[in-house]
C-alpha cells in the first residue's frame, strides 16, 4: 500500500453559476520514498491535485489514504493536525518573513507546534544544513539569492520531519543554476533521507528528477512516465 492513495478521487467547484470539473475520477498510489513529478498545461487540474493530496483541499468524491487512514472526510481540526504531522510544503513563492533570518524563519513552525528554544534552534540548525546553508542562518531573506531562499523554504518545511514534501512549481522563479540546485536538494531528501517528495512544474527538465510524471491533461491521468533512477546533472 502507498502512503499516498487517491481512488476515483473528483472535485467540482462553481465560478458563478458555471460549475467547473478539475479533476475527474483521479486514481493514483504514491510509494513511500518516491519522487513523483506532476506535469500538465494550465488549467489541467494539478495544482488542484496536489491540493487535494496536502489536505489543502476535499475531493468532491472518492477516497484518500494519507499512510493508511482515509483523510477525505476528516473535520478541519483534525486536518490540521495530520498535516502537521506529515506534510512540508514548498511554494513557488518562498513566503520568508523579510524581517527575520534563515534560522528565524526555519523555526516559525515549530513554535507554533509550541516547541521549547533550544530543541527548536537545533532543529532548524540542522535542516539549514541539510540544504547546504549552515554558513548562512544569519542572514535575512534579502541578504539570500533567490536560490537560497528557496533553501530556507525547504528546510522549514523539512524541520518538522515531514514523511511527504509537496512542492508546487518549486523552481518557476528561480534562474537554471538555481532551479538545478534546488532539485540536487530534493533529490538528495528523497535519496538519503527516504522522504517522499511529489513537485507539480511546468519544466520537462526539472520533472526528470522524479522517477514518475504523472502527466495530467482536463482533470484527469493522461498517462504516468516511469523515468530510469539516475542523478541528473
Amino acid at each position: 500500500m502507498g502512503v499516498i492513495e487517491l481512488r476515483d478521487i473528483q472535485r467540482k467547484y462553481k465560478v458563478g453559476q458555471v460549475q467547473v470539473i478539475a479533476l475527474k475520477k483521479i486514481d493514483l498510489s504514491i510509494e513511500e520514498g518516491e519522487f513523483v513529478s506532476i506535469m500538465g498545461p494550465s488549467g489541467s487540474g494539478k495544482s488542484t491535485l496536489l491540493n487535494v493530496i496536502g489536505c489543502l483541499d476535499r475531493p468532491t468524491a472518492g477516497t484518500y489514504k494519507l499512510s493508511g487512514e482515509r483523510v477525505e472526510k476528516l473535520r478541519d481540526g483534525k486536518l490540521a493536525d495530520i498535516r502537521n504531522d506529515f506534510i512540508g510544503f514548498v511554494f513557488q513563492r518562498f513566503h520568508l518573513l523579510p524581517t527575520l533570518n534563515a534560522l528565524e524563519n526555519v523555526q516559525l513552525p515549530l513554535i507554533y507546534r509550541g516547541m521549547l528554544g533550544k530543541k527548536r534552534k537545533r532543529l532548524a540548525k540542522e535542516a539549514l544544513e541539510m540544504v547546504g546553508l549552515g554558513d548562512r542562518i544569519h542572514h535575512a531573506p534579502s541578504q539570500l539569492s533567490g536560490g537560497e531562499q528557496q533553501r530556507v523554504a525547504i528546510a522549514r518545511a523539512i524541520s518538522m520531519s515531514p514523511s511527504v514534501i509537496l512542492a508546487d512549481e518549486p523552481t518557476g522563479s528561480l534562474d537554471s543554476k538555481a532551479s538545478v540546485n534546488i532539485m540536487s536538494v530534493f533529490q538528495e531528501l528523497n535519496e538519503k533521507h527516504g522522504i517522499t517528495i511529489v513537485q507539480v512544474t511546468h519544466d520537462e527538465k526539472m520533472a526528470q528528477y522524479g522517477k514518475r510524471i504523472v502527466r495530467i491533461l482536463d482533470g484527469e491521468i493522461e498517462r504516468i512516465d516511469v523515468l530510469e533512477n539516475q542523478t541528473i546533472a
